[in-house]
């Protein structure tokens, strides 16, 4: 039988062992994606010509990324999916890799719940990251911390920085826009880095970042990517991977696999329910 991870929080247990706590800061690290202001201070001549040919301004980009992510999570009221984690860490005091899968599921407007289906290598990993980072992600999502590190003008600064025109056998209609993100507040639970955002839709498509703030005093640099992928009309993660660089010279690598995406869309639940009442318009 699975393990169920109810709501919940874990303790920050103390601890000596150095290797353990450095693991524990890839759960901070994860809290960057629970996904303006200055605009680029250059002359128009210096900048990339993608920029001075970009359809939209970088105030019309995130106002429509905001507007449109709104909207995406007004009507998201359901999904289930798959998820498998894996982490390889390399390095003093020796070598550690574990695996997990976990059924997971969201119901609007935040609540998150997880099942683990199985698990395998060291127990260490599996208990101090991966069940931490579930919890982690529960606690993101309350409407509180959810509004400290949302993608908008009250968390982040943003300036246009490339704009990548879509191919010809692209199915995407006017490419992806390239912005750099600041954030106003530093901490371990915001980034910075940069954002690609669908031309069409004004979804995140892709994240590359670090943490604002080091999470942890045992690694020198951590890097993020995210990608994301349409299921449906919402953009939903497909894979992350984290690098941590550690000072002792090792390094751990955390990656999230994201698939078997079942979603329900409280707009078509919503015209099902119109449909079946009394007086409803019959086609």
């Amino acid at each position: 039988m699975g393990t169920i991870l109810k709501p919940g929080r874990f303790g920050l247990a103390d601890s000596s062992h150095g290797f353990m706590r450095l693991l524990f800061c890839m759960s901070a690290i994860l809290l960057g994606t629970m996904l303006s202001g200055f605009s680029a201070s250059a002359d128009s001549d210096s900048l990339p010509p993608s920029i001075t040919t970009a359809p939209l301004s970088v105030d019309q980009v995130v106002n429509n990324l905001v507007r449109m992510d709104l909207e995406r999570a007004r009507a998201l009221r359901h999904y289930e999916s798959t998820r498998m984690y894996r982490l390889s860490y390399r390095g003093f005091p020796g070598d550690r890799d574990a695996e997990m899968t976990v059924e997971a599921t969201f119901d609007s407007p935040s609540t998150k719940s997880f099942k683990v289906t199985s698990q395998s290598g060291s127990k260490l990993i599996i208990d101090r990251v991966f069940k931490r980072l579930l919890e982690s992600e529960k606690e993101a999502a309350e409407p509180e911390m959810h509004a400290r590190t949302l993608l908008d003008r009250d968390n982040y600064d943003f300036a246009l920085i490339g704009f990548e025109p879509a191919g010809v056998n692209s199915t995407e209609k006017t490419g992806q826009y390239v912005l750099a993100v600041s954030p106003k507040v530093k901490s371990k639970y915001v980034y910075h880095g940069k954002v690609w955002v669908d031309g069409t839709d004004f979804a995140v498509t892709r994240i590359e970042a670090e943490p604002a703030q080091n999470p942890s005093f045992w690694t020198k640099k951590n890097d993020i990517r995210h990608d994301y992928m349409k299921v449906e009309d919402f953009w939903l993660p497909r894979r992350n991977e984290s690098l941590s660089y550690i000072r002792l010279g090792g390094r751990a690598t955390l990656t999230i696999e994201y698939n078997n995406y079942r979603v329900t869309d409280a707009r078509a639940n919503n015209k099902q329910e119109n449909a079946s009442s009394p007086g409803a318009a019959r086609p």
